[in-house]
């Protein structure tokens, strides 16, 4: 069933990974326009999704040219899972599970990645799913270490009914700025072994590097995620100019609607080498704050009559001193869709002990200044800035009269409305050797010693009575 549902689809050998908050229905449109075959939603928390109908339409967003798709649930309940996926069933081509996330919030939620030692939980929720609709289960999993647990990782979800299996070749705590290079040699191992159509994902950055993964693992098609936000044209291998690609993505999202911060985030992807520029810092900072749809395209405006002259040649970078100055050392010019390149896990390392050092040869002390250039502490710092938040902060309003407490032998400030003038420590040593309440620190001394008087009474008449019954 398995090879002849891919075939079905259409055998698709370039997909479009599912991105939070990135991979929404005119992203993905935008991808199938420039060379995708396959598409993922973003990943649906599967309780939410059963539960909130606002999430599941707001989420499920999706039209005719959008398939062959794929719907991604997150969840750790097998039952929660199985509901989910029904209720999508008649709008995708596939359910997949992810298991892949090594976010913290992953972590917190017990869902993703963390979810990889509890393989009883995971054949569960594979079979719960796959009885529940009509359509394949799939899989997307992050590799262990040991190749050879690898293997019979994804050995145990093809036995539970996985019918296509998605291996990115990092481990769970590969991620951030550790993030490195993924292991085809994984990738291939896990191949070679399981009987199912397969997706691999890592170090996917150009359309060369498609083919030469299709050719080193032998899998059946290719994933990439943070290589189509830079460049949603990888797949056509083509390098566009972000601003005809930015405008494009904006024209589809005219027709398929998405959230502010949509948008934003793709245009920042698209824009990234622009702008690593200081004399961009103003289509930057538009786009930072930019509230709708008229504000992006007026950054991708603003980036085009800046740079247009250079990409059509009308002007070479020679005739731009600040420019030329800044260094365009680059393969291909910034205003071209490139890929994000990250800094090596070793580089980070290095980078962060010299940090290190420096802070210890500071001290470990940052320097804050007053309004008057004076040093302060952080602490004093923080009061400083809560005043300025707050200045016209009435003193009557504060907690504490600045009075202190009238035993003689305590320095401490007395509590507002103790009943004895006293702070709350001396208040608490009066009323136990006074036998005392004071209803401002709400200490009850003499009101609890007396109901422990009334209720050692009350056991002793009742032990009279029942003596008295007894003879």
């Amino acid at each position: 069933m398995s090879w002849d549902w891919f075939e079905s689809i259409g055998k698709p050998s370039f997909v479009v990974a599912p991105m939070v908050d990135a991979s929404e229905l005119a992203w993905r449109l935008l991808c199938r326009r420039h060379g995708a075959h396959l598409c993922y939603t973003p990943m649906f928390h599967s309780n939410v999704f059963t539960k909130d109908p606002k999430y599941r339409k707001d989420s499920m967003v999706t039209c005719a040219e959008d398939r062959p798709l794929i719907v991604q649930f997150c969840g750790n309940n097998p039952e929660i899972m199985a509901a989910a996926a029904k209720m999508v069933e008649d709008q995708c081509d596939a359910i997949d599970i992810n298991l892949g996330c090594p976010q913290s919030i992953a972590k917190r939620g017990r869902y993703g990645s963390f979810l990889q030692d509890e393989w009883k939980l995971l054949q569960d929720i594979v079979r719960a799913m796959s009885k529940a609709v009509s359509i394949p289960i799939t899989c997307k999993v992050r590799i262990f270490e040991d190749i050879e647990k690898s293997v019979q990782y994804a050995l145990m979800l093809q036995e539970a009914g996985c019918k296509l299996l998605t291996v990115h070749g990092r481990t769970r705590e590969q991620k951030g700025p550790l993030t490195g290079i993924a292991s085809w040699k994984h990738i291939k191992a896990v191949r070679e072994a399981v009987s199912i159509p397969m997706f691999a994902n890592g170090n996917i950055q150009c359309l060369e590097d498609v083919y030469r993964c299709l050719e080193t693992t032998k899998v059946d098609g290719v994933m990439s995620a943070e290589g189509t936000l830079t460049n949603p044209a990888l797949f056509e291998g083509i390098n566009p100019v972000s601003w005809e690609m930015a405008g494009e993505y904006l024209d589809l999202v005219e027709q398929y609607p998405c959230p502010t911060s949509y948008m934003r985030g793709h245009l920042f992807k698209i824009f990234h080498k622009i702008f690593t520029f200081e004399h961009n810092n103003d289509a930057r900072q538009l786009l930072a704050t930019g509230q709708n749809i008229n504000d992006f395209r007026q950054v991708c405006v603003t980036i085009r009559d800046k740079y247009k002259d250079y990409h059509e040649g009308t002007l070479t970078l020679e005739d731009c001193e600040n420019i030329t100055r800044q260094g365009y050392n680059l393969i291909l010019p910034p205003w071209i869709c490139q890929p994000y390149v990250r800094m090596s896990p070793e580089a980070h390392t290095q980078k962060m002990e010299t940090l290190s050092k420096v802070q210890i040869e500071n001290n470990n002390k940052r320097d804050y200044e007053d309004i008057d250039g004076n040093c302060i502490s952080r602490k004093k710092m923080k009061k400083l800035r809560k005043i300025m938040r707050r200045p016209a902060k009435d003193d009557k309003q504060t907690g504490r009269s600045g009075e202190i407490c009238v035993n003689p032998t305590c320095p401490n400030p007395l509590g507002g409305k103790c009943v004895y003038q006293l702070c709350k420590k001396c208040c608490r040593n009066k009323c136990f050797e006074e036998d005392l309440d004071c209803k401002g620190h709400r200490i009850l001394v003499h009101t609890r010693r007396e109901m422990a008087k009334n209720f050692a009474q009350l056991n002793t008449v009742d032990e009279q009575v029942c003596h008295a019954a007894e003879t």
